[in-house]
């Protein structure tokens, strides 16, 4: 009775004579979706700034590049600024003038042609403006959390090669010069000032490097020279493959401090100009740095603060980071 009473229910859906219809079959999400996310994320927190595939790659490779994010009107602001503190134009309290090897020992007068790298703007607002920018800031958060530290603020000028090879920069981790962690709330942004290639010195990565732990770093054998504090990882591997990041005027990587990185020989007549910050959490905290690989480069950055500031009173790794941090959102917890 049941089959009779289903017949008469389907005999006006049904054309006479045809054959019953057959179900239709549509495929689930599962089986026409190709694109696989992460269910878990170890580098990156939660956020609405980046996108899966963003995510993924950052998770994967450990550096993530985001095209045109600095004006630019601000990339020439910044490039003024730094052009008044070659001319000595004005006086910044702490900054670091850094010249480039090849032309140290020579008479010279300072400015564009012989300022290879400036740091520790801090107490400069015109130049330290690029670590407050809004636009870096919401990048940043997606790596830190609210509460941001700009630890240490950079403008680099790559300088054209004397042909001594002194314009290179080896292979290396920045976390080897912190005394802080961890180190998966730490990341730098950097921004290239004009078009930067393999020519001029572009940066050049390991992707998948910030997965490993921080390596012994030295200064390379090279026979031209390198510039103060340039370390490098010991005993590099040469033919593991680097990717060569091709970048235009206010493009901005962002990396973490694990990943192995340098750059090449500027081969142009030009310099080439980058702006970056270091971030870090203010959760994160200081590390006793004694009995570790990175003990000696402790030592040797302190020489160099005692001798800048003209003190032989002891000074840590952890007072010249304090000196150098400032908050520029949230709060101040640890660092």
């Amino acid at each position: 009775m049941a089959s009779l009473r289903l017949r008469a229910l389907l005999r006006p859906l049904l054309r006479s004579g045809a054959a019953s219809p057959r179900p239709t079959r549509f495929p689930t999400s599962a089986q026409f979706t190709t694109v696989k996310y992460r269910t878990q994320y170890h580098y990156t927190l939660d956020n609405n700034v980046l996108n899966p595939d963003q995510r993924d790659f950052y998770e994967e490779n450990g550096y993530l590049v985001i095209k045109n994010l600095v004006s630019d009107e601000d990339v020439e602001h910044f490039r003024n600024e730094f052009m008044k503190i070659c001319r000595q134009e004005v006086i910044v309290p702490g900054l670091t003038v850094m010249i480039d090897v090849s032309v140290s020992k020579s008479e010279f007068v300072q400015d564009q042609k012989t300022v290879s790298k400036i740091q520790d703007f801090q107490q400069h607002e015109k130049l330290f403006r690029y670590c407050r920018l809004p636009q870096i800031l919401k990048y940043v958060e997606c790596f830190t959390g609210p509460n941001i530290m700009a630890m240490h603020a950079m403008l680099i000028n790559k300088p054209p090669d004397s042909g001594k090879k002194t314009s290179r920069q080896p292979m290396h981790q920045d976390l080897h010069y912190f005394s802080f962690r961890p180190a998966d709330r730490i990341v730098c942004a950097w921004t290239a000032m004009e078009k930067i290639d393999r020519r001029n010195g572009c940066l050049a990565v390991w992707p998948g490097s910030h997965k490993g732990s921080l390596k012994q770093h030295d200064y390379p054998e090279w026979e031209g020279g390198v510039n103060k504090m340039y370390h490098g990882v010991r005993d590099y591997d040469k033919t593991i493959p680097r990717v060569h990041l091709a970048v235009e005027k206010g493009d901005t990587v962002f990396f973490h401090p694990l990943l192995i990185h340098g750059s090449g020989m500027n081969k142009t007549e030009g310099f080439r100009k980058t702006i970056s910050c270091h971030y870090a959490s203010s959760d994160c905290h200081y590390i006793d740095m004694k009995g570790t690989i990175q003990e000696n480069m402790e030592k040797e950055a302190v020489d160099g603060a005692r001798a800048k500031y003209g003190t032989d009173s002891p000074i840590t790794l952890m007072d010249i980071w304090i000196m150098r941090s400032r908050l520029v959102k949230g709060e101040r917890i640890n660092l």
